[in-house]
């Protein structure tokens, strides 16, 4: 999706269609445009719901307000019964937005459940307005020409020729040129990082889970579920299992999920994964990759995610290897589980928490992040083959219950046997009717980029090592001075000045270079995370072994796990022994 508001209508006419072509990979099946004296909407559609009628842009009846949107809006049946006095001309969701607007203004948006950004233009008097879903899930960029003309994008290479400036668009915010500039419609009490007091209740987070991934089955066209084996997307195949045959599009495309995984041959993800799709019965995929395959596919990953951060490339190329088989086999949607370790403090450096105030603002710092790093990777490595990923973890309803619950619920107990998500495993955690073998619902976390396979990660280091020295001769010395050329975010590894010098190379703008973000890291972490533990600050590897200390080896099993209604009698989990230095 892009959108153009500019002042020499013909030439930009020209390059709004070739800016259109370099999204084509996002949405091969329609191209539209619309324009309306120098303001031009351009859409690349990629269809899942109603994919006969529901081309783009969409229109009020008059064709007075023009919109286009990139996401889906799972209340759509429910807002359409509020829209009874107008006439819907196709069963798109996103019809529902150029109606809502013409009936409560500017202030419709926090009615929309779903992701999505869209651009809606008001012909009866020139206005427009933007708006980024709660979390970010969908991308969207901000850009502004010297002429000028104002630019919004779904990824920055189609403003990167025109615009001398473009930013990362916030989420939860609307634009609005009647107001003159931005402002939030996402005001959740946690974002103000106050402390929550809720206590915890597992059915209600549980059923608000549910909630989340039934609703995002809405789809006309073949769909899976990305699963790794781990306990996030183990529990989204679970209860999109257990949902499956309860909705619509069981008569389009059968009672069997369909799921997928990728990994170097050996990886803990197959064997996971196998395993869980086994117990679910579960049509499942595997996929295999090498470590030269990842290496040959970097560049065009650091193309289509736009980004140089070391962590996000890593765990990028296996999402971006499996989404084109994905998208060989039919498939245009899948269910992925990003978002419940930003959530839940899933990653393990959260083990080192000194307290539940820490914890708690670590979480809210990590979601209010994600549109950079997993929200940009789930959606653009996806994206890049023409596949849309669905992410319930990060429902909007979900995420404002999860982050209500008082944060000494969520921290790791050893005492209590508690390890890192427990009150999530507890809350599935049911002897009457399981969702997922006890062994699975209690696995501890992987980073993806290490779950596919250790030796990706050994393998990339390798390669950047040897690549720079043989054909960009960058030496010790060299990297040592690399403040001069890359003054801001510095590259602190071969591995990290590699992925740089792709970046620059099709991103050559400081534009460019400032949507991505900088600091120190680790396991995951940020900055402010990195002061728990003194060894980090000598650490600068993101990898998730920076927190060795606290994995599976440092764990001992404890007694058998006993529940009633999914709430533990006794210690339930594993037993974290002293943590080893890390």
């Amino acid at each position: 999706m892009i959108w153009i508001s500019l002042t020499v209508p013909l030439v930009y006419r020209v390059n709004s269609v070739c800016y259109q072509d370099r999204l084509r990979h996002r949405g091969p099946d329609w191209s539209g445009i619309h324009c309306f004296q120098d303001c031009y909407l351009a859409h690349q559609r990629l269809a899942i719901v109603d994919p006969t009628s529901g081309d783009q842009p969409l229109y009020n009846e008059e064709k007075s307000v023009v919109v286009t949107v990139n996401g889906e809006i799972y209340n759509h049946e429910e807002l359409r019964t509020k829209l009874t006095s107008h006439e819907f001309r196709t069963g798109s969701d996103c019809e529902v937005i150029a109606h809502l607007y013409e009936d409560y203004g500017e202030n419709f948006v926090d009615m929309l459940d779903g992701m999505f950004s869209f651009v809606l233009l008001d012909t009866r008097d020139k206005s427009f307005i933007v708006a980024r879903d709660a979390i970010g899930i969908t991308p969207l960029y901000m850009g502004w020409g010297l002429d000028g003309s104002v630019w919004f994008a779904s990824e920055m290479k189609a403003l990167s020729d025109d615009c001398e400036r473009f930013v990362s668009f916030p989420p939860g915010h609307l634009y609005s040129s009647k107001q003159g500039g931005l402002r939030r419609w996402y005001n959740p009490p946690w974002f103000s990082e106050r402390i929550p007091t809720t206590s915890y209740d597992p059915i209600v987070l549980r059923n608000a889970f549910e909630k989340a991934v039934v609703k995002r089955l809405m789809a006309d066209v073949p769909f899976g579920v990305l699963l790794s084996g781990g306990l996030d997307s183990s529990l989204v195949a679970a209860v999109a299992c257990r949902y499956l045959s309860e909705t619509k599009v069981v008569r389009q495309w059968g009672s069997q999920l369909h799921t997928f995984c990728i990994g170097l041959k050996g990886s803990p993800d197959l064997k996971a994964a196998r395993e869980v799709a086994d117990y679910l019965g579960t049509f499942h995929h595997e996929f295999h990759f090498t470590v030269q395959e990842g290496i040959d596919a970097l560049e065009e990953v650091i193309y289509h995610i736009e980004t140089y951060d070391v962590t996000t490339i890593r765990a990028s190329t296996p999402m971006f290897l499996m989404s084109r088989k994905i998208k060989s086999l039919g498939v245009k949607m899948v269910l992925s589980g990003e978002g419940s370790d930003e959530i839940f403090g899933g990653y393990l450096y959260f083990h080192k928490a000194p307290n539940k105030e820490e914890f708690h603002l670590e979480t809210c710092r990590k979601i209010k992040a994600l549109h950079l790093y997993d929200c940009l990777r789930a959606n653009k490595a996806t994206s890049a083959w023409g596949v849309e990923a669905r992410v319930p973890f990060l429902d909007k309803t979900f995420v404002n219950i999860a982050m209500e619950i008082d944060p000494s619920w969520k921290m790791i107990r050893p005492d209590l046997g508690r390890i890192e998500k427990w009150i999530l495993r507890n809350a599935f955690d049911d002897n009457e009717k399981p969702y997922l073998p006890k062994h699975i619902l209690y696995r501890q976390k992987e980073q993806f980029s290490d779950g596919v396979g250790y030796s990706w990660i050994d393998g990339l280091k390798d390669h950047a090592n040897e690549h720079l020295e043989l054909l960009l001769q960058v030496s010790d010395a060299m990297l040592s001075n690399a403040s001069f050329i890359y003054p801001e975010n510095t590259p602190l590894t071969k591995e990290a000045y590699y992925y740089r010098s792709i970046f620059e190379r099709f991103f050559p703008k400081n534009a460019a270079r400032s949507t991505v973000p900088g600091g120190p890291s680790v396991a995951c972490s940020s900055a402010k995370a990195v002061e728990w533990d003194a060894a980090w600050s000598k650490c600068p590897d993101p990898s998730g072994r920076a927190a060795l200390g606290v994995h599976s080896a440092a764990y001992q099993p404890t007694v058998s796990q006993v529940s009633v209604n999914g709430f533990p009698e006794k210690n339930q989990g594993l037993q974290e022994a002293a943590p080893a230095a890390v």
